[in-house]
């Protein structure tokens, strides 16, 4: 079976956040459709967490959508943010990551290059590759 590289299947225009940010950018990006459920944290361009929509909905519980309510200008993205995530390098292959991904614990993976996030991989990334290649 022939390996692919993960930076063949990863989204390369990342969008991130920083620690600081209100949650009102949050909300705000996940507002644009087609966007990765999953937001990398970056702080000095290192990856120091990962908000999740999940994460993200559970915070905001009963805030509706409007951008005056109170929450998206209190809370901040280090408030909900999972810290310390896990993440892979440029180095990997689509089946390192498949195999990660299926066992349910993460739902995107981050991709770093000389620390420096360079990508984000979906299950939903790895499910339309395998379906090109197939």
């Amino acid at each position: 079976m022939k390996t692919h590289s993960i930076v063949d299947v990863m989204t390369k225009n990342v969008v991130c956040i920083a620690p600081d940010q209100n949650l009102l950018d949050v909300k705000h990006i996940y507002e644009k459709k087609e966007f990765h459920h999953h937001i990398p944290v970056v702080e000095n361009d290192k990856l120091v967490g990962m908000v999740s929509l999940i994460d993200f909905m559970y915070h905001i519980s009963g805030a509706g959508i409007s951008d005056d309510n109170e929450v998206y200008k209190t809370l901040k993205v280090k408030d909900i943010m999972t810290p310390h995530p896990f993440y892979l390098n440029s180095d990997a292959t689509v089946e390192e990551v498949a195999t990660i991904l299926t066992e349910g614990n993460y739902h995107a993976v981050p991709i770093l290059e000389n620390e420096k996030i360079v990508g984000i991989v979906s299950t939903a990334d790895v499910i339309k590759h395998l379906l090109k290649v197939a």
